[in-house]
């Protein structure tokens, strides 16, 4: 029986394949060459002689071996560009990318639907009418490609980038908030974090936790009236031989922990699919690649902060929970799950611009605009961490900046860095 998590894996696979589409389009190239070649009929004026069907279609083959072969090179550069100036895990998002897929499987498609054809021409017999369609698909194809080179074109500049692993992440926040609201969600302190467990489930080969079958566990949970408690939250990498899950309860629980075990997805590294902190991760991996030395780009750094500062707000807005206690109909205890505090998200989104950044009178100046914001925008019980972000951000102005006017204008709130109106003047 194939368990949770390796149709999680395997649904993981299909979506950042880049085979698998443009394999279906070489057998649907197939199929509808054979299908022109039985239908085949046009009107008079449409009709080609051997030769002209002869050289049309090699040219549309050797056309699209060419256009693949020059599709396949734009992402080998692309892969080096996001790896060395970007973020490696940037590449995680950009293997789901639906129109590299397509244009493939559309190239693909075309060359094996004129191969098709090419191989059936004789003296008497001409497929005019799939010249004609082969000759409509190398026009598609065309167009395709130029929404292609526009799209990666535009979008491969750190800051499209950062919008769209910003729009990414909030989806994923706003399902597992919405996924969450189908549970019965009760109190943190539903069920004593301290209570001893009476099985536990390890952790066989070791990997980063991808994924949870929630309703799965909680069906577990109720079938055997336990307490599943999963040790580690999305994106913790588990070593072989940790605890994964924890039983708490009556003992009658599946002896066999593969079948618990399958209801966590372990993989090499993080996912996006239940890990919004993960869109925010790589938000600040670009912010701080664009900070190093190799790189000195202060400004990209700044822009990427606006797309942090829209993350962070709406994560502020959000309910959180160190741990999600959800329970069945009856509302008993059944799944408790780690999750992220406010604190941990905005310690992530600041920590490591503020260090790598302090330097920068822009990147300082922008920073505090942003944790200005944050301490209007949220609520009470969360700018406590904030103002210690600020002061954070404080001693470390004060540590850069031995020179008073300096360390005035880095003290300074500026949205745009260097050159917008202040917004709060100098602390």
């Amino acid at each position: 029986m194939l368990t949770w998590a390796f149709r999680f894996q395997l649904g993981q696979y299909v979506r950042t394949s880049l085979w698998i589409l443009p394999v279906l389009g070489l057998a649907v190239g197939v199929l509808l060459g054979e299908i022109a070649l039985a239908v085949d009929g046009v009107p008079a004026g449409w009709r080609y002689t051997e030769m002209t069907a002869t050289g049309v279609l090699t040219a549309i083959v050797g056309a699209m071996v060419a256009l693949l072969g020059f599709v396949v090179t734009i992402g080998v550069l692309v892969v080096q560009q996001a790896t060395g100036t970007l973020s490696p895990r940037y590449m995680r998002l950009w293997y789901r990318n639906r129109l590299q897929k397509l244009v493939l499987a559309t190239f693909a498609g075309t060359f094996t639907f004129a191969f098709t054809l090419l191989r059936r021409i004789e003296a008497e017999t001409v497929p005019d009418l799939g010249v004609t369609v082969a000759g409509l698909a190398v026009a598609v194809s065309l167009v395709m490609l130029l929404v292609y080179l526009n799209r990666f074109t535009h979008d491969l500049r750190p800051v499209a980038i950062a919008d769209q692993v910003r729009r990414t992440g909030l989806n994923v926040l706003a399902t597992s908030l919405r996924r969450a609201g189908r549970a019965v969600l009760l109190q943190e302190h539903a069920h004593p974090p301290d209570s001893v467990p009476t099985k536990t489930v390890p952790c066989t080969g070791g990997g980063a936790v991808q994924g949870l079958d929630v309703a799965g566990l909680i069906t577990t949970a109720v079938r055997h009236d336990c307490i599943l408690v999963v040790t580690h939250r999305v994106g913790d990498f588990v070593p072989p031989g940790a605890v994964l899950l924890e039983v708490h309860g009556t003992p009658r629980v599946p002896q066999e922990s593969r079948r618990l075990a399958g209801l966590v997805a372990l993989g090499a590294e993080r996912t996006i699919e239940q890990d919004p902190a993960f869109a925010l991760r790589i938000l600040v991996d670009i912010a701080v690649r664009a900070l190093s030395a190799a790189v000195n780009d202060p400004t990209s750094a700044v822009q990427v902060l606006n797309h942090i500062e829209a993350f962070l707000h709406a994560v502020g807005r959000s309910e959180l929970h160190g741990r999600h206690v959800l329970g069945d109909e009856r509302g008993a205890p059944r799944v408790v799950v780690a999750g992220r505090s406010w604190e941990e998200y905005l310690d992530l989104g600041v920590t490591e611009i503020r260090e790598y950044g302090v330097g920068s009178l822009q990147v300082c100046r922008r920073l505090r605009a942003m944790l200005d914001g944050l301490l209007a925008d949220v609520p009470q019980e969360r700018r406590v961490a904030v103002r210690g972000h600020l002061a954070l951000l404080d001693a470390a102005v004060e540590r850069e900046f031995p020179d008073a006017i300096r360390r005035t204008l880095a003290r300074t709130s500026d949205r745009q860095g260097i050159g917008g109106a202040s917004s709060g003047g100098a602390r």
